[in-house]
C-alpha cells in the first residue's frame, strides 16, 4: 500500500502529539495516601474510606486510607503543611475544628489557610437546633422570648454550638443554660426528657422528625437543609452567625499543577459515583456537596470570618 510523505508525516506528528500528551497525564509517583485527620469509625473515617476505594477502583492508582487522629485534624493537617508538595498526600478533614483554632491560638499553629491547595469538599453536616415537638415556641424568637420568662438549658455537643447560642444570647438580650455533652444521642435523650429545651442534632434526629416527637427551629448552617427546606437558617432568623461543618480535601501549597488537576478530578470522579454518594447520605444524611478547588478555598476564608465572629464577646 501507497502512503503519502504528508500522509505520513502528519501521522507521525498526531503519534507524538498523542504519546505526548499521554505522558504528560500526572500519577502519583507510588501510593497515593488518603489521611484522615480522626479515628476509625467516625462518619469522617467512612468518607474517606469509601473515596479511597472508589479512587482506587477509577484511576489505577494505589490508594491507601490512613488514620491520623489528634486535635480534630489539627496534627494531620500540620504535618501535610510541613512536608514536600509532591502530591502523594491528600488530607481529609473537617473545617470547624481548624478554623476554631486559627482564631483562638493562630500563632501557636504551624499553618494558616494558605498552608494548603484546596481540593474538594465531600458534604456538609447539617447541624439543627431542635426541640420537643410540644415545646412553646417554633422558631429562634420564640426560643429567645421563652427564655426571658423560663430557664432555657440548651443541650450542645460542640464549642461552636455553644458559641453560636451564647452569641444570640447576648444580642437578644437573654440567658441561655448550657448543657455539655458526648453527642446527638444524649442531646436528643436530655430534650425528650425535658431536662433541655432545645439543642443540637446532625441528622440522628430525623427518625424521631419523621415520627412528630420532635420539630426543627432552625438550621445552623449557612443554608438550608435538604430534608427541611421550609426551616429558616439562623441567619434568616436575624443572627448574622452560623456553624457549617463541611468535610474538605486539601493538599500542600505549592504542589504541581499537574498533579493538582489530577487530585482534582479524581475526587470529583469519586464523589460523582453512586457509591460513594449512597455511603455519604448513609452517615450524614446529607447529599455530596463538592465546592471544587476556588469554592472550598473561599468556604475556608468565610469560615475563619464566620468563627471569629462567634469568639466575640
Amino acid at each position: 500500500m501507497r502512503v503519502f510523505p504528508k500522509l505520513a508525516s502528519l501521522a507521525a506528528a498526531a503519534f507524538v502529539l498523542i504519546a505526548g500528551a499521554a505522558q504528560a497525564e500526572w500519577e502519583p509517583d507510588g501510593p497515593l495516601t488518603l489521611q484522615i485527620g480522626f479515628g476509625a469509625g467516625g462518619s469522617t473515617d467512612t468518607i474517606g474510606r469509601i473515596v479511597a476505594k472508589v479512587m482506587k477502583e477509577q484511576t489505577g492508582w494505589n490508594v491507601i486510607a490512613e488514620n491520623k487522629p489528634g486535635g480534630g485534624g489539627v496534627a494531620m493537617f500540620t504535618a501535610i503543611a510541613n512536608r514536600p508538595a509532591d502530591g502523594s498526600i491528600v488530607g481529609l478533614g473537617v473545617n470547624m475544628p481548624l478554623l476554631v483554632n486559627l482564631v483562638n491560638r493562630s500563632d501557636q499553629l504551624q499553618f494558616d489557610l494558605d498552608s494548603f491547595d484546596y481540593l474538594a469538599t465531600a458534604a456538609r453536616a447539617q447541624l439543627a437546633l431542635i426541640a420537643r415537638s410540644d415545646a412553646p415556641f417554633d422558631d429562634v424568637a420564640g426560643l429567645v422570648e421563652y427564655a426571658r420568662e423560663n430557664n432555657a438549658p440548651l443541650a450542645f455537643d460542640a464549642k461552636p454550638q455553644e458559641l453560636a447560642m451564647r452569641a444570640v444570647a447576648r444580642e437578644a438580650g437573654v440567658e441561655f443554660q448550657f448543657l455539655s455533652t458526648k453527642g446527638g444521642a444524649e442531646n436528643a435523650k436530655l430534650i425528650l426528657g425535658g431536662q433541655a429545651i432545645a439543642g443540637f442534632e446532625a441528622g440522628e434526629h430525623l427518625e424521631r422528625l419523621e415520627a412528630g416527637d420532635i420539630k426543627m427551629i432552625a438550621s445552623m448552617n449557612d443554608t438550608r437543609h435538604n430534608y427541611a427546606p421550609d426551616t429558616p437558617t439562623l441567619p434568616e432568623q436575624g443572627y448574622d452567625i452560623y456553624v457549617d461543618p463541611v468535610f474538605f480535601f486539601a493538599t500542600t501549597a505549592g504542589t504541581d499543577e499537574e498533579a493538582r488537576a489530577a487530585l482534582t478530578e479524581a475526587l470529583e470522579n469519586a464523589l460523582a459515583s453512586d457509591e460513594v454518594a449512597s455511603v455519604v447520605m448513609n452517615s450524614l444524611k446529607s447529599p455530596i456537596v463538592n465546592m471544587g478547588p476556588d469554592g472550598t478555598r473561599e468556604m475556608m476564608q468565610n469560615g475563619l470570618e464566620n468563627v471569629a465572629q462567634l469568639f466575640k464577646q
